[in-house]
């Protein structure tokens, strides 16, 4: 007669926790990977919701930034460092810039206005023009926008800077006071309701370099694209001129923007550019149809 092979009990004992634990694990694994999937995967932006999040997030914005201590002296003492650095640098042509475009008056009342308004009206007009023809980018987008926000507050916190027509003896023409315009949040009545030393970074390089990019990215008609690239070029010369700004202070928006990108590109696998430009909808009762812009 043949030998009979015979499995021991502790042979079953032994493998069976092992078996169970590895497909627990695989499962867990997969569950995990599948949420994830979901909660990252593009979809179709809700107007009301959008709405709701936009206006809480500037407000927020708003009163965290207001709220950051107005360490006078100190910002005043880093204004002074940063004007010497950009001497050394060899760029610190600010105060030229500022009195050359200050003597064109009909050239400075516009960049007054251009400070005061574009800031604002083409952000939201890029984020209106996402939410209707780019849905499966318009998520990741407004994240690197926001996260761009969010680090810039950090930066008002722990670095207070008095912008050039704060400084002492900088010889900086304040030009919303000089020629009497209206709408900065900077200068006149409304500074006591703004924060006058968080300078650094410039969110308006930081949302302008935003919209211009995305304009640049997936605009479909060349004149725009190029319009897009000139708007942070002609914010920066605005920022500059108005005395507003630094060169540098265009630095540090820039690299919070990377740090949107990032975020984005971190949490979404991809850029938000290279994300499906339509995503799907859930039908009343029907399939999942694309939408269209």
């Amino acid at each position: 007669m043949g030998e009979t092979t015979v499995t021991t009990r502790e042979g079953h004992d032994r493998a069976a926790p092992h078996s169970v634990t590895d497909e627990t694990a695989e499962g867990n694994d997969r569950v995990v990977k599948g949420l994830l999937r979901r909660v990252r995967a593009p979809r179709r932006p809700r107007l009301w919701f959008e709405i709701l999040l936009i206006a809480i997030s500037y407000w927020t914005y708003s009163l965290i930034r207001n709220a950051v201590p107005e360490q006078k002296a100190e910002a005043l003492r880093n204004a002074d460092w940063l004007w010497k650095t950009e001497h050394s640098l060899g760029i610190a042509v600010e105060e030229s810039v500022n009195h050359t475009v200050n003597s064109v008056t009909w050239l400075i009342v516009g960049m007054n206005y251009y400070y005061a308004t574009l800031h604002f009206i083409v952000t939201l007009g890029v984020l209106v023009w996402l939410y209707r023809s780019h849905p499966g980018r318009y998520a990741a987008t407004r994240l690197t926008l926001f996260a761009t926000t969010a680090v810039a507050l950090v930066g008002y916190y722990l670095y207070p800077l008095a912008p050039p027509r704060l400084m002492n003896g900088g010889g900086f023409v304040d030009t919303v006071m000089i020629h009497h315009t209206w709408g900065s949040m900077a200068s006149g009545d409304l500074k006591h309701v703004s924060n006058q030393y968080a300078a650094m970074p410039s969110m308006h390089i930081g949302w302008s370099t935003w919209c211009g990019l995305t304009i640049f990215a997936l605009a479909s008609v060349p004149w725009v694209r190029v319009l897009g690239l000139l708007y942070p070029v002609a914010t920066l010369v605005v920022i500059v001129a108005t005395a507003n700004h630094f060169w540098l202070d265009a630095v540090g928006g820039l690299m919070c923007l990377a740090f949107g990108f990032t975020v984005a590109r971190l949490w979404y696998g991809k850029l938000p550019y290279a994300l499906p430009k339509l995503v799907p909808v859930q039908g009343r009762g029907g399939p999942l149809l694309p939408v269209k812009p």
